[in-house]
């Protein structure tokens, strides 16, 4: 399992100086990847900020996790998606995904259909990306079109999947998934299952499983994990992490953290890993200096054994 940074942490602050530190600080500490997601009305394009991080930090492979589908048409999303592959030097994983419906009706988007929406936007943003050209009509999306002439492989594409349909579109039309707020039982029992048994039968390689869950090492979990649900409540009331909360046996985000000893945390990451786990995208929640070196450490070291 590759051990990455998860940086969404930084988006409020709108800070592309302050993003460019943290991914070169996690180049430095032999990360392997560095992940950014976009929030619907933010105002901040996680893509057109992984380019900028790309120009003075090398060799680490730049992640949106993710960009919310519906509010971008497929072509747009394919032409800036291969404009910050090439500006990555083809460092490029993008990350798209449903969102939410209440973030969508905040823009005045409807959530009809979602499963549909999915199919027919990957059935004109994968020919896109990988043959220069798509000429698709569906229900709610059409393209006809063809890109300019770019060099190089197409950028890796993850869907943000977890329910038993959505699953099966990414593992039918993706390289893999990048999950939130989902626990290493429903991981092995629901999520790597579903995916997995939908990219063989489209003949595709198995899935990269990437996974997101707050993490700390801790002298007071109990605390930690109180302050989590608290300062992150939100996540637990939409009904798609709600519903992953449910199969996973809990009912709070803080129950779903990695935290604890040193020793507890590697543990809780080993779960990760047997669980069918590709790559953990680590979002440190620490609450004070001393959590936060130790909790760094420990990353750098299994990051830099993997």
């Amino acid at each position: 399992m590759k051990i990455g940074i998860n940086g969404t942490g930084l988006v409020l602050k709108a800070s592309i100086e302050a993003i460019t530190e943290d991914a070169r600080s996690a180049f430095k500490d032999g990360f392997s990847s560095y992940w950014l997601a976009e929030h619907p009305t933010g105002g901040f394009d996680a893509l057109t900020v992984l380019s900028v991080v790309a120009q003075t930090v090398p060799d680490i492979e730049l992640g949106t996790a993710i960009v919310p589908t519906l509010p971008r048409h497929p072509m747009a999303m394919a032409g800036q998606a291969l404009t910050t592959q090439t500006a990555t030097n083809g460092r490029l994983t993008l990350g798209i995904g449903l969102s939410h419906e209440v973030m969508m009706a905040q823009l005045g988007i409807g959530f009809d259909k979602p499963i549909r929406h999915l199919k027919e936007y990957l059935s004109i943003l994968m020919p896109l990306l990988e043959d220069g050209k798509v000429a698709f009509k569906g229900e709610t999306l059409s393209c006809e079109a063809e890109v300019f002439k770019t060099v190089g492989p197409r950028p890796g594409v993850v869907v943000a999947a977890l329910g038993s349909q959505a699953l099966r579109v990414a593992g039918t039309r993706a390289d893999g998934t990048t999950l939130a707020w989902v626990g290493p039982k429903t991981i092995a029992e629901h999520i790597v299952p579903t995916i997995a048994a939908a990219a063989e039968k489209a003949g595709r390689v198995s899935p990269r499983i990437i996974a997101t869950l707050p993490i700390c090492v801790t002298d007071n979990p109990t605390a930690l994990r109180n302050q989590i649900s608290k300062t992150l409540s939100m996540y637990g009331q939409l009904p798609s992490y709600k519903a992953m909360f449910e199969k996973e046996g809990v009912s709070e985000p803080g129950d779903l953290a990695l935290v604890g000893s040193a020793s507890e945390v590697e543990d809780c990451l080993e779960k990760l890993r047997e669980s069918g786990v590709t790559d953990y995208a680590a979002s440190v929640f620490a609450t004070s200096s001393e959590e936060h070196i130790q909790t760094r450490e420990l990353l750098c070291r299994i990051a830099q054994s993997a």
